[in-house]
């Protein structure tokens, strides 16, 4: 007998039958291509979500920060972290495990900074969380003082005032130092961090794989630029003073090393709207920019270390820092002034120092050959140097009058509001006090110590010398590369008396 033929299911089924089928397998595919493609971009969403949680998101500051003026200055933040910023942990136990790279005991407080009690952080140093909290520096790191009336006082502290105590050069060298250092990894960051704080697993996690290897490159990557801190032939800054226009060119326009070396002192940034560009004034030792807003500017971008994420919120900073800055006024002399004396001395400061220091020449620049000092500073910048950075901040598209694009002749005719307080003295801080600055320069002294804040009311100036002074500070030696004292021969032949009687005029200012 002979068997049927089976014939497949499939076999019986319409063309129709068949179409509706493939449609219904079409869609089904293609509701899970879709539904997988959903939780891909689910997944893509959530962890650009946490990335951007982790490591961008912003967090404004605490408001005893933000709403006092004077707060705001010390510990406000400029925009610092996101590029420039250390994250807080590494920043925190830096000093604990590399105290060999510290310039003496006391953790940061070795470098000099002005630390007012009970705050986490010395003054100058703002914290911010940008996805994770980070520390960066702001103006008052240089602009920030502190003097003592007697050794047994509490400090007091002068926002805006110049900074005398900082090693900012030891600071600079520290940061590099460490990330040289193969100490400098993850297990032994991870081990410091733990013993100070119990960071959440996640945190931890970044901490070890993406935060300290990503902050070790960028300490590393500044090692070239600061090249000219490690040479032989130049000496320390010392505390108080920088190398602004070296800093200028190695990081802002990328120029090589050369051999120009001109440390500066910090200078005051109160009452900066007594200048007046359009009268021909012009700012910073030498004269190099045309006004107060283009200073502000320049120095903020160094801060920052990258263009401004936001052009707007950066230069909103700035006008708030010009304003601030532009009321703040010089701080009055702590002690008993002869009054009789400081009118006598008006006499003289009239005839002696007014021409250069209350004239239409105060704020502009006095010729190199009529004030005879150090000119290292100058020979630090040049008219192209100040085109190509000019160029390097129109190209982010802010405006300012910038850096002057000519030769450097010479140096300001400073304002002597709180002069006082502005010790050492002369452009490159060479000169310890006014008694000193006085004297003819082969009378100054030729060494003295930087960075102790006892006042010294007799000489106008720091105490320079004794074993506090040597404990605590660095040695400045008027015969080493920057630091001569010569020149500003002006009141050096007055009588005894007339000094003295000028002196206290002075300390009225």
């Amino acid at each position: 007998m002979k068997s049927a033929a089976v014939t497949h299911p499939r076999s019986r089924r319409t063309p129709a039958q068949r179409r509706t089928i493939s449609r219904n397998i079409n869609c089904s595919m293609g509701r899970s291509l879709l539904a997988a493609l959903l939780v891909i971009l689910a997944l893509g969403a959530a962890g650009g979500a946490f990335a951007w949680y982790k490591f961008f998101r912003e967090e404004p500051q605490p408001e005893w920060i933000t709403s006092d003026p004077d707060m705001r200055f010390k510990y406000g933040s400029i925009g610092a972290e996101r590029d420039a910023g250390i994250p807080y942990w590494i920043f925190y136990v830096l000093p604990r495990m590399f105290p060999d790279k510290l310039p003496g005991p006391g953790g940061y407080a070795a470098f000099g900074v002005v630390w007012e009690e009970g705050q986490e952080l010395p003054v100058g140093f703002s914290k911010k969380v940008v996805g994770f909290a980070r520390v960066a520096n702001n103006c008052a790191s240089c602009h920030t003082t502190s003097y003592r009336t007697q050794p047994d006082a509490a400090p007091v502290f002068v926002p805006t005032g110049p900074n005398h105590t900082l090693n900012l050069w030891a600071f600079f060298r520290f940061l590099v130092d460490c990330a040289k250092d193969p100490r400098f990894n993850a297990d032994n960051l991870m081990a410091e961090i733990n013993l100070v704080t119990d960071l959440p697993f996640i945190d931890r996690l970044l901490y070890r794989f993406v935060i300290i290897p990503i902050t070790r490159k960028r300490l590393l990557e500044r090692e070239q630029q600061f090249a000219w801190l490690y040479r032989d032939d130049f000496p320390p800054w010392g505390r108080g003073r920088d190398d602004a226009m070296n800093l200028t060119k190695y990081f802002m326009i990328r120029w090589p090393m050369d051999d120009s070396f001109g440390p500066t002192d910090m200078p005051s940034l109160w009452n900066l709207g007594k200048y007046r560009a359009e009268q021909g004034m012009r700012m910073n030792f030498a004269g190099d920019s045309h006004d107060a807003y283009s200073v502000v500017i320049d120095s903020a971008l160094g801060l920052l270390g990258a263009p401004p994420k936001d052009r707007d919120e950066f230069l909103g900073e700035v006008r708030w820092l010009i304003e601030y800055l532009s009321a703040k006024r010089a701080p009055p002399y702590p002690f008993a002034i002869d009054t009789a004396g400081a009118e006598r001395g008006k006499h003289v400061f009239d005839a002696t120092c007014a021409g250069c220091h209350a004239s239409a020449r105060t704020g502009t620049v006095i010729p190199l050959a009529e004030v005879g000092t150090n000119a290292d500073r100058i020979g630090t910048w040049n008219e192209r140097a100040a085109r190509e950075a000019n160029a390097v901040v129109d190209d982010m598209g802010i405006e300012r009058a910038g850096l002057v694009e000519e030769p450097l002749s010479g140096y300001v005719a400073a304002f002597l509001d709180g002069i006082w307080l502005r010790a050492p003295y002369l452009h490159n801080g060479s000169v310890p006090s006014l008694r000193d600055l006085l004297e003819p320069a082969a009378q100054r002294p030729t060494t003295f110590w930087r960075g102790y804040d006892l006042y010294d009311p007799d000489r106008v100036g720091f105490v320079t010398r004794g074993l506090e002074a040597e404990r605590i500070g660095t040695l400045h030696d008027v015969a080493a590369k920057g630091g001569g004292s010569s020149g500003h021969a002006f009141g050096t032949t007055l009588p005894a008396a007339d000094k003295a009687d000028l002196l206290e005029y002075l300390k009225t200012m």
